[in-house]
């Protein structure tokens, strides 16, 4: 068999071009307003990422660190302990080290493994700030975006706890080509787990392998990995990434469907289907615009 070729219920999202940046004729501002301009977009910029962003008017400070961290929607722990080693210019594996001494504020499942739990958004970095600090802020805005009433309603309409919610959707914001897609893509989730069906997600095995890719082989699937969800049924034993709100939003709130499928054919067109007919037909496609 072709790679990507059998009882593929999805594939990761592959890379999506930017939008492009248009040149626009701009009136001068006088310094009161920018001064006015930065401060609203200050304000927008944190409430966008329910993360309070400093007001940073002096650069770095001649410290060679950015003024902000910014932690992508998704991006799994091993590369936020880089991107924040990189940061605050420390040695590399520091974060990781601080990581498992932090005492950060988990849920018990966890063990101790803040994977889910590094909350994408923009953070301040000073001189001050330190890896335990930046990751404690990460979790505390995790862990107060998951108190929301919704979430924790939602997760226990579905017959999850919080942290399984949080699992469901790390698994979204991999799975899913678009943020409209995210919600039907929660609901082939949890269809295949109400039916006792293992969840056969490219993504968790990606993260098993330590990798990312649309290919997934025969040889794959035989992975000797919790993650591997094609040989194991139910959720992968942790999160397989740092979901942002968008993904969380639809675990706690899928919309209602029989799917239990998904496959992307092509950039902007994912395919949600209720019978493996259905799905193969549609992976045939793919595999045809991949060949192509």
């Amino acid at each position: 068999m072709t790679k990507g070729s059998y009882r593929r219920p999805g594939s990761r999202r592959g890379p999506r071009p930017g939008p492009r940046r248009l040149r626009t004729a701009r009136p001068r501002l006088t310094r009161r307003g920018r001064l006015a301009l930065l401060a609203a977009a200050v304000l927008v910029l944190g409430a966008a990422f329910t993360v309070p962003v400093l007001l940073l008017t002096g650069g770095n400070g001649g410290s060679g660190r950015p003024a902000t961290l910014v932690v992508p929607e998704g991006q799994r722990a091993g590369a936020v302990y880089a991107s924040v080693d990189k940061a605050l210019a420390v040695p590399p594996g520091t974060t990781r080290r601080a990581a498992a001494r932090a005492h950060l504020e988990l849920a018990g499942p966890a063990r101790g493994n803040p994977e889910g739990y590094l909350f994408p958004a923009t953070y301040p970095v000073d001189e001050h700030t330190t890896p335990t600090s930046l990751l404690t802020f990460m979790v505390d805005t995790a862990n107060r975006t998951l108190a929301a009433d919704h979430v924790r309603t939602g997760a226990a309409h579905n017959g999850m706890t919080p942290y399984q919610a949080v699992t469901v959707a790390s698994i979204v914001q991999a799975e899913a080509a678009t943020p409209a897609d995210m919600g039907k893509v929660a609901r082939v989730v949890l269809n295949r787990l109400a039916r006792d069906m293992p969840l056969q997600m490219d993504s968790t095995l990606n993260y098993a392998l330590h990798r990312s890719t649309l290919d997934t082989t025969t040889a794959d699937t035989r992975t000797g990995s919790p993650y591997n969800t094609y040989a194991h049924k139910g959720l992968p034993p942790t999160p397989i990434g740092n979901p942002g709100e968008t993904a969380i939003k639809a675990v706690s709130g899928p919309p209602r469907g029989d799917w239990l499928y998904f496959v992307t054919v092509r950039d902007g067109d994912t395919r949600f289907a209720t019978s493996y007919a259905q799905q193969q037909q549609n992976v045939r496609e793919f595999n045809a615009n991949r060949r192509s």
